[in-house]
């Protein structure tokens, strides 16, 4: 029997259930929300890992990093099987940074970037996320970068 095909506003609740477990730090249900070989793309910062646990060690980085850090959700869009959502970051620099040419010590600045998220979708659970944002944005704004 095939399986039940997603009505747009379903897909767009499947493809947010991830971001929304972040904004929680749920790690358990961020897991519940992606396929076991989820792929993430952090294209601003150049990392792309495969598998729940890469994923998560990226994820819980972030959350060291901006431990207050959310997102919220400003439009969606469908696809056939791809969601794009608008994102916007909000969060406090409360610890270590990490970057591919060092860490960056906690500044106590906020940011605030807007972030563009797409999602390829298996039924309910995200497959693969591309996240495009501006790295160097957020470098301005907790006052490492020009």
């Amino acid at each position: 029997m095939p399986a039940t095909k997603l009505s747009p506003p379903q897909l767009i609740a499947a493809a947010k259930a991830p971001t929304l477990a972040y904004n929680d730090k749920n790690w358990g249900a961020v897991k519940a929300s992606i396929t076991q070989d989820f792929v993430y793309d952090e294209v601003a910062s150049g990392r792309k890992v495969q598998g729940v646990d890469q994923v998560l060690a990226i994820w819980q980085g972030w959350a060291a990093a901006f431990p207050d850090s959310k997102a919220t959700f400003d439009n969606a869009y469908v696809s056939g099987d791809t969601v794009v959502l608008e994102i916007t970051w909000r969060g406090t620099h409360q610890g270590q940074l990490q970057t591919p040419k060092g860490a960056i010590p906690p500044t106590g600045k906020r940011i605030e970037m807007r972030s563009c998220v797409v999602c390829e979708m298996a039924g309910e659970k995200a497959k693969l996320q591309r996240q495009y944002f501006d790295m160097a944005t957020m470098l301005q704004q907790i006052g490492v970068g020009g």
